[in-house]
């Protein structure tokens, strides 16, 4: 399974990380928070460092950010034209449909904050020292480009919204129904792949007699 997180600044995806995929087994999730490629990947394809993360079978794989940084961030500061956006657009489409034929359960949230809250969240980020590492001057950069990321994701979602990949828009204004939607979402997926224990590569009446020998 894949789970794709993606929101605005504050919007509650470090939540996410520690309440909701924190309560699964660690031995069973593999979590990959994107930030800015390094020289090496920005001279691939911007889905390559994307493709080597995604979950091996029996993982599931969890995205703070991802790929859909690339048809965001590069379409509000004008770093991709409309021909290229659509390119790319084009190109994730593929990717996740490729996933999804390959047996990965694809679930995408985008976690939706509105600007008042976002603004009291950073201003409790400033007056609390216990936050201040958590406090990014750059944030306030990008929140002077709102109705821009709102534009950019409304035509990103509705270019990758697919039928075996939809995206989830989760209102994140109150971080606990936020997260109570995202773990219902990944009950439901888990439901649906219906997981197994693995079946013993042994013969187990055999083993329990063996066994049985050594506490006689």
């Amino acid at each position: 399974m894949l789970l794709i997180v993606q929101g605005m600044d504050t919007s509650g995806k470090g939540g996410i990380m520690r309440h909701v995929v924190g309560n699964v087994d660690p031995q069973g999730v593999d979590i990959t928070a994107f930030k800015a490629p390094t020289p090496a990947e920005k001279r691939h394809d911007f889905l390559w460092r994307i493709r080597k993360r995604t979950p091996a079978p029996g993982m599931i794989g969890v995205f703070d950010r991802s790929h859909y940084e690339d048809v965001l961030i590069h379409r509000v500061h004008g770093w991709a034209d409309a021909k290229e956006l659509r390119s790319r657009y084009t190109a994730i489409n593929a990717f996740e449909r490729e996933l999804i034929e390959g047996g990965t359960t694809i679930v995408k949230v985008m976690l939706h904050i509105s600007r008042q809250e976002q603004g009291e969240r950073l201003m409790e980020r400033l007056e609390r020292p216990d936050k201040h590492w958590k406090f990014n001057p750059g944030d306030v950069d990008e929140r002077k480009h709102w109705d821009d990321y709102m534009e950019a994701y409304t035509r990103a979602l509705r270019a990758t919204s697919t039928v075996g990949a939809p995206w989830t828009v989760v209102p994140a204004d109150r971080k606990w129904y936020a997260r109570i939607a995202v773990q219902q979402l990944l009950l439901d997926a888990l439901e649906g792949i219906d997981p197994q224990w693995p079946a013993a590569e042994f013969d187990v009446e055999e083993q329990t007699q063996r066994l049985q020998e050594t506490m006689d």
